[in-house]
C-alpha cells in the first residue's frame, strides 16, 4: 500500500471469498502446459462411466508463481503427513505422464481403494 510515495511493508493484503468460490470446484484430474512465460493448469472433473470429462477450472501461472505453488503443496503434504500419516498412492502412479504435445497428464486415482 502506497502511502506518501512510499511502501508500507506492514500493510496486509486483504482478500476476499465470495460464497460462490468457497463452495470450491471438485476436480480429479490435472492437465499441466507451459511455455516460456506461462504455466497452465486445468482442472478436469472425470465421471465413472461418462466418455467425456470437463474442465472446471484453468489457472495460468508466471513460471515464478507456479515454482511458489510446488513449494507451497511441498510443505502442506508434508505439514498432512507429519499429522496424518502418508498419502497411500496405487504403486503404479509415481507422478504425470508426458503426452506428444508436451502437456504432462495427472490421472484420476481410478480403482483406488482410499477412505473418503
Amino acid at each position: 500500500m502506497m502511502e506518501n510515495g512510499r511502501n508500507d511493508d506492514n500493510a496486509q493484503l486483504q482478500i476476499e471469498l465470495k460464497d460462490e468460490v468457497a463452495q470450491g470446484t471438485y476436480a480429479n484430474l490435472a492437465i499441466i502446459a507451459h511455455s516460456s512465460s506461462e504455466f497452465i493448469v486445468d482442472f478436469v472433473r472425470v465421471m465413472p462411466g461418462l466418455p467425456k470429462a470437463g474442465v472446471q477450472s484453468r489457472i495460468i501461472l508466471t513460471p515464478e508463481h507456479a515454482k511458489r505453488l510446488l513449494f507451497a503443496l511441498q510443505e502442506n503434504i508434508a505439514k498432512y503427513e507429519r499429522a496424518l500419516g502418508p498419502i497411500r498412492m496405487p504403486e503404479n502412479i509415481q507422478g504425470g505422464s508426458n503426452s506428444p504435445d508436451g502437456k504432462t497428464f495427472i490421472p484420476p486415482l481410478n480403482g483406488f481403494k482410499g477412505e473418503a
